[in-house]
């Protein structure tokens, strides 16, 4: 017993027993749950860290470990996924850029610009700038 003192006098304050049992911390694998229904079936969940993992399911003599799926891990993997698809795609388009339309250019004799033996680019007919169909300009190239 402990004494309080107050105006009043001393009073007496009851201590609370203590438990008779100390309840242990929860562990990996929880308490058995037993399901309702014809076959008996018995559920043991497991946890990791405090977060469930799976289950061991014992049904009909047989005991069988069903896994739960992770929200986390299943979002993880399909940003690894898209990261990956992103990636392959941009390879892809930048792999498949269009050549120059001249080759090699050399300097030739005395510092000129040499593109000897390089066919010029031919003009496709239907693809002519806006500013030449609007001022009907001509190629100064003959045609042949």
């Amino acid at each position: 017993m402990t004494a309080i003192l107050n105006p009043t006098g001393l009073a007496p304050v009851p201590r609370p027993a203590p438990a008779a049992t100390p309840v242990p911390p929860p562990g990996p694998v929880g308490p058995v749950l037993e399901l309702p229904g014809t076959p008996a079936t018995a559920l043991v969940p497991v946890t990791h860290d405090g977060r469930p993992v799976g289950a061991f399911v014992l049904s009909g003599g047989r005991v069988r470990y069903r896994r739960v799926v992770d929200p986390d891990q299943l979002v993880a993997a399909a940003a690894g996924a898209f990261a990956v698809a992103a990636l392959t795609a941009a390879v892809a388009v930048v792999a498949r850029r269009r050549p120059p339309a001249i080759n090699t250019v050399r300097m030739g004799p005395g510092g000129w610009v040499s593109l000897r033996g390089v066919p010029a680019p031919a003009l496709k007919p239907g693809r002519r700038p806006w500013w030449a169909r609007l001022l009907r300009a001509r190629r100064l190239v003959v045609e042949r």
